[in-house]
């Protein structure tokens, strides 16, 4: 038996959908005393696990199956003409991984841009136990790339860095940057950093075809999508 095998799931409840209005939603999640280990993340990872908190977890819908695992294999990727263009404009800053901390520089970007870019969203209003329960977490493989403009911290990357490649949990920015597409530049970042690394993929979550928030992800190719338990290359 795999270790894998030997690992416990529970589902919760169906509850409301956090992407598609009247939907009904139901999660799988790894049980919470199994340590969470880079490893079994990496390995769950390749079975569309993703991270939030302390948790790894899937969708586990039993009359929907919309939410499809994505990741981009770093080796293969080429930058189209406008990302290439957004590569050139964020040229002059400068990345720098850092452990996850709570501090007031990192909050007060936080709460900047889930304010101005997120207040339609269920993590509005934001509040520091919030930042501190999704992102902030003691774990050896979770990391903060800082994007920094000389002194001036622009965005912040939270990132899992793991055996199979880079799993992206969560980007948040200064939403007065719109031209420099700061969200885009930190995919565009973590694929360069994978395939530096000499690692496989960015883990990008869930894609979902009927959600317009989602579907930036496909502008990157090639990307595989998880598909009927395997990864599928839509090019």
């Amino acid at each position: 038996m795999t270790e894998l095998a030997r690992l416990k799931f529970y589902a919760t409840q169906p509850h409301p959908c956090s992407y598609l209005p009247g939907e009904q939603a139901t999660t799988l999640f790894l049980d919470p005393s199994q340590p969470m280990d880079a490893q079994v993340y990496a390995g769950l990872s390749e079975m569309g696990f993703r991270r939030s908190g302390d948790h790894l977890y899937r969708p586990h819908c039993q009359r929907c199956s919309a939410c499809v695992p994505a990741r981009i294999p770093a080796d293969q990727f080429k930058p189209n003409r406008q990302q290439k263009r957004i590569l050139k404009r964020n040229a002059d800053l400068c990345v720098l991984p850092v452990r996850p901390k709570s501090s007031e520089e990192y909050y007060a970007l936080y709460a900047r841009y889930i304010e101005q870019r997120h207040a339609d969203g269920d993590m509005y209003p934001p509040s520091r136990d919030q930042f501190s329960t999704f992102l902030v977490r003691d774990l050896n493989f979770a990391r903060f790339y800082e994007f920094r403009l000389g002194e001036r911290l622009l965005a912040i990357a939270v990132t899992d860095l793991l055996p199979n490649g880079l799993s992206a949990v969560y980007t948040f920015y200064d939403p007065d940057e719109e031209r420099r597409s700061l969200g885009r530049y930190a995919i565009l970042w973590q694929i360069g950093e994978t395939a530096r690394l000499g690692l496989h993929a960015v883990y990008l979550g869930y894609w979902i075809k009927n959600c317009r928030k989602m579907n930036y992800k496909t502008q990157y190719r090639p990307i595989e999508l998880f598909v009927n338990q395997r990864w599928v290359a839509l090019t």
